[in-house]
């Protein structure tokens, strides 16, 4: 039998690993599992244990222990350590030991992992006794094991010990517990968890690194318990040690390639990432600086190419010879970060920096310009995320202004970026509670002057943020996946809303908007035919209007216009909206399944100022027809848009000149009206 426990699983395995005898007892006493050493303890085998559990059970511990005991050891949630209790093997031997009972549960049933503490110091009375003897030959050959006084200091050692530690008996005894480990911030915070969990009658177990004599560094999986000297009477603590350096060299291995830039040699932005964090949870002040190659590409396109490597390896050097002792990672080809206590006018200081020690190629010297983004925590920004989105910002700033400039998150900056984290924060909270708002914008059909379609069109004013517009709205919910949460919250409203109109006799098309990422799920088509099939809507009221980079994406991606086709056959018709302002390709017309093409309303807007614009918008609405394509033109405002785009062929118009986005009763009135 196994028992799952937090992050590993209490079986014979786990038991066996242990450097003690060890058994799990369930909440009635029995015992239901136990690792080899506590077989040899107790002199049974585990057949032997299934037949006389019961009997064995009650004459020794819970005799020793008594049932109130027990069931103080089930309730309580922390260890029990008893210094001292006399035990019995199968074959009546006497025993003498301390016993550490850890509870734990299990799918709401009580268990019991008891350890027998059997080390030198422990064994006692009865070390004479062939079976322990055995028992202490297996530890002392497979574990070491070192006996501190209540103070820390080291009293006593195995040889297992000395041979790995490079350690003599002469000059180890007398040194301190702490004097065993590496002098860093990091052990040293470990090592003084390990003594209060000691001197709080608690065991520690983990994984630490230690180092020799000569201060080599290995690795060791320590388990450290409190222990009691019967003989003087005082406090001890017991470190049992297995090596697993080879393990953990292994596991380091692994992790520089998962977290090192090979071309490099520093960390990337996953380990970058976790570095971070342990310095936020230290609280540790420091400032986050991005330096991005500006024109990396022309760059190498100006040279040879091999400019690539050879620019990014020296780039590296004068990187690692400018903040010495800063930590520094490889975030992308060409973008770096930079964590140091260091002084903004220090950090600016690296562009002049790189003008004196510049970077040849074939003896030339390489124009390098660099923008940079300073970004301090805690003042600025508290998370990861939040430091590199900050930092980002500032680049995109510093390059719209010329590049070449290493600046501070400026207030305005930092003020849009609590804006967006605000907005993402909430954005959340109201997707939840269902707080976003539709509109419909009517469309008319040119040739019948009736309102035969609408776009539904999200709006969102939060009590706390005030009114966020459609254009700051939509690119963060993409940003942070929240895009789709909005898109499934727009297709019911729609759905619904299609729905009420039909049976008050109105039959108007809904369409809704939707980005390339919602489709990327690959069971975006079922999800849609879901809502359509839960509210009752027909497919055929319902259109979807995609963008030229969405048309793009789906034309190379197999699974997306299989997925557009699909719905197509329901009953759900595509419009390829913002039309002209995309990606000029007109294949995707050819292979995904549109119905309708909507001229974007920049062109709208200067239709009635520019001849060229009217001569483009005429041959888009001719190209339209001539793939059997209704064409919309939005972005309407004026009578003489309307005529015009009339005379063109446009087969409907939306925009101001009709009506604003409204609710949907007014859409009602004015359909009345």
């Amino acid at each position: 039998m196994s028992l799952m426990h937090k992050s590993f699983t209490i079986d014979e395995h786990y038991l066996n690993s242990l450097p003690f005898p060890a058994i799990v007892m369930n909440q009635d006493g029995q015992v239901i599992n136990l690792g080899k050493l506590a077989e040899q303890l107790f002199d049974f085998s585990a057949t032997t244990i299934k037949e006389h559990t019961t009997s064995f059970i009650h004459e020794n511990l819970l005799r020793q222990l008594s049932l109130e005991t027990f069931q103080a050891i089930l309730q309580n949630n922390d260890s029990t350590y008893i210094n001292q209790i006399q035990l019995k093997t199968y074959t009546n031997e006497e025993i003498t030991t301390a016993l550490l009972a850890k509870p734990f549960t299990e799918q709401g049933e009580h268990f019991v992992l008891m350890m027998f503490m059997l080390p030198e110091l422990m064994i006692n009375a009865v070390s004479s006794s062939s079976t322990l003897v055995d028992l202490k030959q297996g530890l002392d050959s497979t574990f070491m094991t070192v006996t501190l006084d209540h103070d820390g200091f080291i009293l006593e050692c195995n040889n297992e010990f000395l041979k790995t530690s490079q350690w003599t008996p002469k000059r180890v005894i007398g040194k301190t517990f702490w004097q065993l480990f590496p002098e860093n911030r990091e052990n040293e915070k470990i090592t003084n968890t390990i003594w209060r969990n000691l001197n709080n009658g608690h065991t520690w177990q983990g994984e630490i690194e230690k180092v020799t004599k000569t201060g080599q560094p290995y690795w060791v999986l320590l388990t450290a318990i409190p222990t009691f000297n019967l003989e003087t009477n005082e406090q001890q603590f017991l470190l049992i040690e297995k090596d697993i350096t080879k393990s953990k060299t292994i596991q380091h291995q692994l992790e520089k390639i998962a977290y090192i830039d090979t071309e490099t040699g520093l960390m990337n932005a996953h380990r970058l990432e976790k570095v971070i964090s342990n310095m936020i949870e230290d609280e540790r002040n420091f400032s986050f600086v991005y330096l991005s190659i500006d024109k990396f590409y022309t760059l190498k396109e100006l040279h040879d190419q091999h400019i690539d490597q050879s620019l990014i390896v020296e780039f590296t050097n004068r990187i690692k010879m400018y903040f010495q002792d800063s930590t520094m990672a490889r975030i992308n080809e060409n973008d770096f970060v930079v964590i140091t206590p260091l002084s903004e006018w220090f950090i600016q200081g690296f562009l002049s920096y790189l003008q004196q020690h510049p970077i040849y190629n074939s003896n030339v010297a390489v124009p390098i310009s660099i923008s940079g983004g300073i970004t301090r925590y805690p003042e600025d920004q508290t998370t990861f995320s939040q430091l590199m989105k900050a930092s980002i910002a500032t680049i995109t700033t510093v390059r719209e202004a010329g590049g070449d400039k290493v600046v501070s998150l400026s207030k305005a900056t930092h003020k849009a970026l609590n804006r967006k984290s605000l907005i993402e924060k909430r954005l959340l909270q109201a997707l939840d509670q269902k707080n976003l708002k539709v509109l419909y914008q009517p469309q008319i059909d040119v040739n019948t002057g009736k309102i035969t379609a609408v776009e539904a069109l999200v709006r969102w004013e939060d009590e706390v943020i005030g009114v966020v517009s459609p254009d700051e709205l939509i690119p963060i919910a993409e940003e942070t996946g929240l895009i789709n949460n909005i898109g499934s919250f727009m297709l019911e409203k729609a759905c619904e809303q299609a729905l009420i109109w039909k049976k008050a006799g109105l039959d108007l098309k809904v369409s809704i908007n939707s980005s390339v990422r919602e489709f990327r799920d690959k069971n975006m088509a079922k999800s849609i035919l879901g809502t359509l099939a839960k509210t009752g809507c027909p497919a055929s009221l319902i259109q979807i209007e995609i963008t030229e980079k969405f048309a793009l994406e789906a034309e190379a991606a197999t699974f997306i216009t299989q997925q557009m086709r699909k719905l197509e056959n329901e009953g759900i018709s595509f419009i390829l909206d913002d039309f002209g302002t995309g990606y000029g390709s007109f294949r995707y017309m050819q292979i995904l399944p549109i119905d309708t093409l909507k001229i974007d309303k920049a062109f709208t807007s200067s239709l009635l100022k520019s001849e060229k614009t009217q001569k483009l918008m005429h041959g888009m609405v001719q190209l339209g027809k001539s793939m059997e394509l209704k064409v919309v033109a939005e972005g309407v405002e004026t009578a003489e848009q309307a005529d015009l785009l009339t005379t063109y062929g446009c087969d409907a118009i939306q925009g101001y000149y009709i009506s604003k986005p409204i609710h949907a009763e007014d859409i009602e009135a004015l359909l009345v009206k």
